[in-house]
């Protein structure tokens, strides 16, 4: 069932069901939502488009809401081709329909399309307003949440925020689960990198009143907002969002993970805190990813292997990195029959990172783990409890 925005304002978006890979390296077991949105007044404003993979479903509910009329506007909120594929294509249908977007937009919109709009290009700022008789726009600019052109819109009339890839989660819009969940895994591996340009955006809408939130993936809020800005607010101050450890590891033979499950054993019987687990080599990593921002403590384990750590260590470690991993508690398990090196490297990779405190004593097993080595595991649950 699509949803129901109001009178004048109709969803007209399409899930893909079928899709495996979403950015082509993001699992996605229950598919996604491409949102797009028209607003039917004196002047007709179509809110974006959709991926090259559902243009003729998303062209076959369009034409349904006009019923026959002809679409005066078309808003270019964000460029990446998951919502803009279809620009030329509906710029082609509807030869007189102009082209909203910001001076960003504009210089980008050649790398994707052969097109001349130089008579149809309608430029807005920060602040700008588009009225299309009963409903207005008002243009926000939010760069780097999370391409340099994005831009969000406010319709005051109904209170709703268009809100580009903002507030947006996997899965189609039929599925039944919780909202938290994806849309946590969504944020932090797509905008998670993009925290302070996110806290300005969201600066800015407080200045507002917001009673829908239209995103360009996943469900329309329409109650309890503050829950959902809330965590966006958490979320992008990287604070963590439970009390808890996330235990990260690998293992070759099992001896790695023989150690981390024994780790765990006592963690258990030291806290009530929540403990969760993810071997990275079975694992979903975009999850993993997930976990390491939702906790406010990490235990990251893992073998030397060629001289470095376990390749998915290496990946996990990486993909930290570059999305703004910071303000959490870490220690370290490592394990190495001969040389090891896996508590060096991995210590390298959080001391390039901001605000991690990192428990100096790591935890080296030597191959299988023995009797010898427990009281080192127990010093390391009891420093990542202080």
């Amino acid at each position: 069932m699509k949803p129901q925005i109001s009178d004048s304002v109709k969803y007209i978006g399409v899930d893909d069901k079928t899709i495996d890979l979403f950015e082509s390296q993001y699992i996605v077991p229950n598919g996604i939502s491409y949102n797009s949105y028209v607003i039917l007044d004196e002047k007709i404003a179509v809110m974006d488009t959709v991926d090259k993979r559902k243009t003729e479903e998303w062209l076959e509910n369009l034409e349904a809401e006009l019923a026959g009329k002809n679409p005066d506007y078309l808003i270019i909120s964000h460029l990446e081709p998951d919502h803009a594929s279809n620009i030329q294509v509906l710029a082609e249908k509807y030869p007189d329909m102009k082209l909203v977007g910001n001076a960003k937009t504009f210089n980008m919109l050649p790398l994707y399309f052969d097109i001349d709009i130089t008579d149809r290009k309608v430029v807005v700022k920060e602040g700008d307003t588009l009225s299309l008789g009963s409903h207005n726009l008002t243009f926000i600019m939010a760069p780097m949440v999370h391409w340099p052109e994005v831009m969000v819109e406010y319709e005051s009339t109904e209170k709703i925020l268009f809100s580009a890839d903002g507030f947006g989660k996997f899965g189609s819009l039929d599925t039944d689960e919780d909202w938290a969940c994806e849309a946590r895994r969504y944020y932090f591996n797509i905008c998670g990198k993009y925290g302070t340009q996110v806290q300005a955006l969201l600066k800015k809408a407080s200045a507002i009143e917001i009673e829908k939130i239209c995103p360009l993936h996943g469900p329309v809020l329409t109650e309890n907002l503050g829950y959902y800005i809330g965590l966006y607010d958490k979320w992008s101050k990287y604070e963590p969002e439970t009390e808890g450890i996330f235990i990260a590891y690998c293992s070759i033979h099992g001896n790695t993970e023989q150690a981390v499950l024994k780790f765990k054993e006592i963690l258990e019987s030291k806290t009530d805190l929540k403990i969760a687990i993810s071997d990275l080599a079975r694992e979903d990593l975009a999850e993993c990813i997930e976990d390491a921002f939702r906790y406010s403590k990490m235990i990251v384990a893992s073998p030397t292997y060629d001289a470095d750590i376990f390749p998915v260590m290496n990946d996990f470690l990486h993909h930290l990195k570059i999305k703004g991993y910071k303000n959490r508690t870490v220690g370290m398990i490592e394990n190495g029959s001969w040389a090891p090196m896996a508590g060096k490297i991995m210590t390298t990779y959080f001391e390039n990172m901001k605000d991690i405190t990192i428990i100096p004593d790591k935890v080296t097993i030597k191959g299988a783990l023995k009797s010898s080595d427990i009281a080192n595991l127990e010093k390391l649950a009891d420093d990542i409890l202080k």
